[in-house]
């Protein structure tokens, strides 16, 4: 039921970015979700690609760190409160979420929410127990 996520560390420096989307798309990875933060010194890169091996293989070979985690998928109904719903059930059940973001999926009327949330296994039964919709692989 989880997704793999690419993280990539990138430097703040002009044109670190464009080099990650180049590679990937050179190597055939299509992105599905993509979000990225940032510190004074650094951004973390995240990706949901069509094949997250791939991905890692190729950012390694150009020398970027990058590295593989679990995150969950969640359908979230696209209308005022859709989230909060979600929000309401992972805190009544002390889901702790460390990150998210969203993204839209082809062949879906509702928004695809990523959790990064501390624990995983809780996380899944929880979104289990509540009958959330979950996205086990994106349509590419």
């Amino acid at each position: 039921m989880s997704v793999k996520q690419i993280s990539v560390f990138l430097e703040n420096k002009s044109g670190r970015l464009a080099e990650v989307t180049k590679a990937l798309g050179k190597g055939g990875i299509n992105l599905r979700a993509i979000t990225i933060a940032d510190t004074a010194d650094f951004g973390i890169l995240r990706l949901i690609v069509n094949d997250p091996d791939g991905a890692l293989k190729i950012l390694e070979k150009e020398g970027f760190t990058a590295k593989e985690t679990d995150v969950l998928a969640v359908e979230v109904e696209d209308k005022p409160g859709g989230l909060a719903k979600v929000m309401e059930i992972f805190e009544k059940n002390r889901v702790n979420i460390e990150y998210l973001y969203a993204t839209l999926e082809k062949n879906r009327d509702n928004a695809v929410v990523i959790f990064k949330v501390e624990d995983i296994a809780h996380g899944q039964k929880i979104i289990e127990e509540n009958n959330l919709p979950v996205v086990s692989g994106f349509n590419f």
